[in-house]
Order: C-alpha cells, then sequence, then structure tokens
C-alpha cells in the first residue's frame, strides 16, 4: 500500500467521529469474492464475511451491495445475517433488509427487443456462456483461450452494437464478457444513496468495486466520499484510491469497524427509518 493511500485512508476514518451513519456500498464479484466460472460458487473472499458481520452487528453502519447481478443471488454466496440491503441489475432492482423487492421496468420497446435477443441467444450463444436477466443480455467469455475470446467478443459486439445504437440500449464491457442494458449504471444508485444518508448532512461513505462497471460508482462519489478500486492488479481508473484483495481489503474493513468506536453518539429520542423511498417504475 502506498504512502498517498495510507494518508488518503488516515483522512477518511478521522472524519467517522463526527459522523452518525456511515454508508458502506460493495460491489460483489470480483470485489468481496474471487471471480469463479460458475458464479454460483463465487464465496467471499476469507475473513470477509466475518468482517461484514461484525460491522452490520455494531449497527451504526448502512451496508450497501451494488452488483450487476440479480439482487436475490447475493443473500445465498454472501451468508451476512441479517442481510444488508442490496441494488441488483446495476441499480434496477432493489431487495430490501425487509425482504421486500423493486423493480425498475425498462420501456416496452426496450423490453420487447431484449426478448427477441433472448429467443435468439438461447439457440447460439456465439461461443461462450449467455447470462439472461430481466432488463439485459450478457455475453461471458471467462476461462476460454485468448483466441475464441476475441471471436466470441466480435460475434457478440456484431450483434449488440446495433440494438445499442437504434433502441436505446447501453452496451457495457467489463472483464471478460459485454453487457446489453436497459436501465441504470451503478453510479445512479450511489447518487440516490448518498442523497438520502446525508440528508443536508455529510456522511462518511465509500464505494468499492473493481470492474469497468464500477466505474461510473467511482465518479459518482466524487467530493461525496471514498472510491476503492480493488483488485490484485491496477488499471486506470478514477478510483481514489487502490486496494489489493484479499489482505488490503480486510485491512480496509478492519478499520472501518474500528472507526465506527468513535462514532457520535445516537439520538434516541425518535426512530428514523434506515430505508429510502422507494425506486420508482
Amino acid at each position: 500500500m502506498s504512502g498517498d493511500t495510507e494518508r488518503k485512508l488516515d483522512k477518511f476514518f478521522a472524519a467517522f467521529g463526527a459522523a452518525s451513519a456511515p454508508l458502506l456500498m460493495l460491489d460483489y464479484d470480483g470485489t468481496l469474492a474471487p471471480f469463479r466460472l460458475d458464479r454460483f460458487k463465487a464465496a467471499p473472499w476469507a475473513g470477509v464475511r466475518e468482517l461484514l458481520m461484525r460491522i452490520q452487528g455494531n449497527g451504526r453502519t448502512r451496508i450497501v451491495v451494488i452488483t450487476g447481478r440479480p439482487a436475490d443471488e447475493i443473500p445465498e454466496l454472501l451468508r451476512v445475517e441479517p442481510a444488508p440491503e442490496i441494488w441488483g441489475l446495476h441499480g434496477a432492482e432493489r431487495l430490501h433488509t425487509s425482504g421486500r423487492r423493486e423493480l425498475k421496468q425498462a420501456p416496452s420497446k426496450m423490453r420487447s427487443k431484449l426478448g427477441e435477443l433472448h429467443s435468439q441467444l438461447q439457440y447460439d450463444q456465439l461461443g461462450g456462456l449467455y447470462e439472461r436477466k430481466v432488463n439485459a443480455a450478457v455475453m461471458h467469455w471467462r476461462g476460454v483461450s485468448a483466441k475464441k475470446a476475441k471471436e466470441i467478443e466480435k460475434r457478440t459486439r456484431e450483434l449488440f452494437e446495433p440494438l445499442a445504437k437504434f433502441y436505446g440500449l447501453t452496451l457495457q464491457p467489463f472483464e471478460a464478457g459485454l453487457e446489453l442494458r436497459a436501465g441504470p449504471e451503478k453510479g445512479d444508485a450511489v447518487r440516490t444513496l448518498i442523497g438520502k444518508v446525508n440528508n443536508g448532512r455529510k456522511q462518511p461513505a465509500a464505494y468499492l468495486g473493481d470492474d469497468l462497471t464500477d466505474e461510473s460508482a467511482f465518479r459518482a462519489i466524487k467530493g461525496q466520499g471514498l472510491s476503492v478500486l480493488v483488485r490484485r492488479q491496477r488499471r486506470n481508473s478514477a478510483a481514489d484510491i487502490w486496494l489489493r484483495p484479499p489482505e488490503e481489503l480486510r485491512d480496509f474493513l478492519k478499520r472501518w469497524l474500528q472507526a465506527c468506536n468513535t462514532l457520535a453518539p445516537q439520538k434516541t429520542t425518535r426512530r428514523v427509518s434506515r430505508e429510502s423511498p422507494p425506486v420508482r417504475s
């Protein structure tokens, strides 16, 4: 960890002393958990689950997972009890801590075109691994040879790019894959969450992510909190700091837990809901 990173972390955690409601926002795959060819086996890095449970148990931090996955895939993988709030599908879906689920529907024209694409790719996956989402079509090529990956990407772009151009869909590359999506990006979720938590008073907030899909979140939190790139290898990024998992990720979570002990006393005169208003369809 560089000296500049240490200084930024010191400054960030020093602000906890005057805070009351820190916000910890986390991507899942590649950030809290290493990538797996079988995504349903992507368990968190060793020690991360336990630290998140301790932060959750402290009762002061609002933990939110913001992921490209459908939200209901996360609780079984993360296994933090009680389950934190989860914003799935890059923020189009919200799974409350109560279990209530909300989904922001895409316009009918986009849904119709994605439905046609799902039918087509069901029979020809272009050599890759196709994932169907309610608001997106996703092609993965993780684990194949470089030559085959290049061919799958070429064929996928030839199919996806015209649809993005003519139907207003978002074409989002990510590590070893390409997504054609209707709906928001992670940065939209971050802006919404920070606005509700701060409510006129700035509170410590951080977003941790690893992939190109997290860049919008890094940009959204600029000037409002700390953005953290979590990767084994550094890359160009809008993030404020870079941490290598799992060791430096665990160290960050330990410092977060320690900083919670310096938080200002909670007011007990009235009870305030920690859930922000619903996502509007």
